[in-house]
């Protein structure tokens, strides 16, 4: 039951996360779903790999990933700590060692941009992950671009790729942005506050952090 697997196939985090997504959905916001939420995961657990974590640091990345965002099931206001309270009672049922559970809550209970900080390697693992999750197919409805900004940005970002280059000490977001359906400010304009942290939480991994749009270094 400790296994990430065993969570991803879980019915009741399963329901949780699609309550949490269809909450979202309901007051606009993009998709928080599983695509996102695996997508997370895969990609903080991939950022500590790289850099020489363990295999079970990076299989909790992978946890903390699939349960960050069920606190939005709650409330969107104070997700990350409602996140945290879920995520502990769900790995504590399922029979998790207390200091994992701890783990994981840690690093979901500081996610959101609003409370967030890199305290842990798994935390800025994960803020890094959740941060840089912005493209198209996290828009729910095509037709509020044109009045929302964040699903206009979502919906420009054609690409994005985080990647670790280990030797250069480096973490490297790398975005394409389609200008014709927003001007890469609108960008900024939105996820600066974001990009900051994604830069502390590469720092606390001992790494540079890069942002790199339509092939423009800009942080």
């Amino acid at each position: 039951m400790t296994s990430y697997e065993n969570l991803r196939h879980d019915g009741e985090i399963l329901h949780l996360i699609e309550s949490a997504n269809s909450v979202l959905g309901a007051i606009g916001y993009t998709e928080h779903g599983m695509a996102h939420c695996v997508k997370t995961g895969t990609d903080a657990s991939r950022i500590l790999e790289t850099l020489g974590y363990t295999e079970r640091e990076c299989e909790l990345a992978k946890i903390a990933g699939l349960l960050h965002d069920t606190g939005n099931a709650i409330n969107r206001c104070d997700h990350a700590q409602s996140g945290a309270f879920l995520a502990f009672q769900l790995m504590k049922d399922r029979g998790f060692p207390f200091e994992e559970t701890v783990a994981v809550t840690t690093a979901i209970g500081h996610h959101d941009e609003k409370t967030a900080a890199p305290v842990t390697p798994l935390a800025a693992a994960l803020i890094l992950a959740d941060k840089s999750d912005v493209r198209t197919t996290r828009v729910r409805n095509k037709n509020d671009i044109y009045s929302d900004i964040h699903d206009r940005v979502n919906y420009a970002v054609t690409n994005s790729k985080i990647t670790v280059i280990k030797e250069q000490k480096l973490i490297v977001l790398e975005l394409k942005i389609d200008t014709d359906v927003c001007p890469v400010m609108e960008y900024f304009e939105i996820f600066l506050e974001r990009m900051v942290l994604c830069k502390k939480s590469a720092a606390f991994l001992g790494c540079d952090f890069e942002l790199i749009i339509n092939d423009t270094r800009l942080l």
